[in-house]
C-alpha cells in the first residue's frame, strides 16, 4: 500500500513538474512567436488586439520593404565576417589565456587574474576609449570590432574555472612524463576535452558580435563597412519618421503607420533569425556547458 501511494505521489509531482515546464515555456515561447505572426499580419488587426495564435491579413510588405533595400545584403556579410572573424579571435585568446591562468604551477596567476577582475569594475569611460581606438588607427576599419574586445572577462572565468575542476592535474602529469609539454597538453588533450566550455563561450561571443551596433555606432563612418544592425536600425527609424510625418495626413498616416509597424516586427525577425537556425545544432553542448564551474560531487 506505501508502495502504491509512493507511486502515486511521484506520479502528481511529476505531472505538476511537466505543467509548471509547459507553462514557462509558453511564457517564452509566445513573444517570439507572437512577433513572427505579427511581422505578416494586418498591422491594424495587430493593434486592435485580434492577433493571438494564428496570423490575419497576411501581407509581406514589411519583409518586401526591409530586403528593397540594397544595403541589406552587405549589412550581412559584413556582420557574417565581423561575427565569425570576431569570435574566433576571442577564442584564440580567450581558451589558452584561462588554460595558463588555471595552472597552480604559473605563479604569477592570481595576481594577473585580480587585473583582470579589476577591468569588470572599472574602466576608462567612452571618451578615453574612443581617443585609444582613434590614436590606433582602427576607426573606420573592420577591425575595430574584433581587436579591442578581444577577450570578455567574464567568459575568460568560465573557461579557467572549467580548466580547473574538468582537467585532473593527475592527466597532465601522466601526459608530462611521455614528454609532453603544456602547449602539446593544450591542443591534443584539453581541447578535445572542452567541447562543451568551446561551445558555450564561443556562442556567447557569437550573439555579442552578431548584436553589437555600439561599436559601429560610435567608430565607423563608411557605410560600406557598416554591420546588419545598423542598416535595419535606419530602416527602422526612417519608416518612423514616415509613419509621424505622415500622421497628420489622414488616411495616409494610417497606411503609412501601419506598414511602420510591419516592418518593425519584420527587422526583428531578420535580425534574430541567423542566430536560432544556429542555436539547435549545438543545443546538445549546453547540457555540458551549463555545469561549466558547479561544485562538484
Amino acid at each position: 500500500m506505501g508502495l502504491l501511494s509512493k507511486n502515486g505521489n511521484e506520479i502528481i509531482f511529476r505531472t505538476i513538474l511537466f505543467v509548471l515546464c509547459i507553462l514557462i515555456f509558453l511564457i517564452i515561447a509566445y513573444p517570439l512567436y507572437f512577433i513572427i505572426i505579427a511581422s505578416v499580419s494586418d498591422s491594424t488587426l495587430v493593434s486592435t488586439g485580434h492577433v493571438f495564435f494564428l496570423p490575419k491579413g497576411i501581407s509581406f510588405f514589411g519583409y518586401q520593404e526591409i530586403f528593397k533595400d540594397a544595403r541589406i545584403w552587405g549589412g550581412y556579410r559584413n556582420t557574417i565576417v565581423y561575427t565569425l572573424l570576431g569570435t574566433f579571435v576571442n577564442l584564440l585568446f580567450t581558451l589558452p589565456a584561462a588554460y595558463v591562468l588555471s595552472r597552480k604551477e604559473f605563479l604569477a596567476r592570481r595576481a594577473l587574474m585580480l587585473i583582470f577582475v579589476v577591468t569588470l569594475f572599472f574602466n576608462g569611460g567612452l571618451i578615453p576609449t574612443y581617443l585609444l581606438i582613434k590614436g590606433l588607427h582602427l576607426t573606420n576599419t573592420m577591425w575595430v570590432f574584433i581587436l579591442p574586445f578581444a577577450v570578455n572577462v567574464f567568459n575568460l572565468i568560465i573557461a579557467r574555472t572549467f580548466f580547473e575542476t574538468s582537467l585532473p592535474s593527475e592527466l597532465y602529469e601522466a601526459a608530462a612524463m611521455d614528454g609532453c609539454s603544456h602547449f602539446k597538453f593544450f591542443v591534443q588533450v584539453a581541447m578535445p576535452l572542452s567541447k562543451a566550455l568551446i561551445s558555450v563561450i564561443g556562442l556567447y561571443y557569437l550573439v555579442a558580435h552578431w548584436n553589437d551596433f555600439f561599436t559601429a555606432l560610435i567608430y565607423i563612418r563608411k557605410n560600406e563597412l557598416q554591420p546588419l544592425q545598423i542598416i535595419l536600425r535606419d530602416i527602422l527609424l526612417s519608416n518612423q519618421v514616415f509613419a509621424g510625418g505622415a500622421g497628420v495626413g489622414g488616411d495616409a498616416g494610417g497606411y503609412a503607420q501601419r506598414y511602420a509597424d510591419q516592418i518593425k516586427y519584420g527587422v526583428i525577425i531578420v535580425s534574430t533569425l541567423p542566430i536560432l537556425i544556429l542555436y539547435p545544432f549545438i543545443q546538445k553542448y549546453f547540457e555540458k556547458g551549463v555545469l561549466i564551474g558547479s561544485i562538484k560531487g
